[in-house]
């Protein structure tokens, strides 16, 4: 055991070091919460509906849900049921397969509901389009109020897509 912690010391920290905070993020997050407060009381509870994406647009939300973003000391969290949402955040263009369920999950959603598309491909159906396998973009299958350009785009896009959202309301 010593030797591994001998090891530990003499070799040090191989990691990178933590990025300087992004002072655009925590703007445009401020500016949210007062949305929010405005609109909503104290938070807005976002549902994911994931309906055919690679999964680069989730790795980009969980970034921005992540401590270094932290997106949730701006009122914004996550929740697992379209019952409980304020805001549908719908990603990838639509598969066949679960056109019913986007349906379904922007039926169970609450008045007034939000949908945001994001992602490329949830707003135009990317390099996939429309064909047997895929309904394109998530206008097609249910309304949308906002799309987040960017393949994908980042935490920062997000909260400027949520922030232009609310401000429309």
């Amino acid at each position: 055991m010593f030797d591994v912690l001998r090891k530990s010391f003499k070799t040090g920290c191989l990691t990178e070091k933590l990025p300087a905070r992004d002072e655009t993020a925590n703007q445009v997050g401020e500016a949210c919460r007062k949305e929010i407060s405005r609109l909503f009381g104290k938070s807005l509870a976002v549902r994911m509906v994931d309906v055919g994406s690679c999964n680069g647009c989730e790795l980009e939300m969980h970034a921005a849900n992540n401590g270094f973003y932290d997106i949730e000391r701006f009122g914004i969290h996550f929740v697992a049921s379209p019952r409980h949402a304020d805001l549908l955040l719908v990603t990838g263009p639509v598969s066949r397969h679960m056109q019913e369920a986007l349906i379904r999950t922007y039926n169970a959603t609450p008045d007034p509901k939000v949908v945001i598309a994001m992602g490329d491909c949830a707003a135009c159906g990317g390099e996939f389009g429309i064909s047997y396998a895929s309904c394109g973009a998530v206008s097609n299958v249910i309304p949308v109020d906002a799309v987040i350009r960017g393949c994908p785009p980042t935490p920062v896009q997000l909260l400027q897509g949520i922030l232009e959202v609310l401000r429309k309301k």
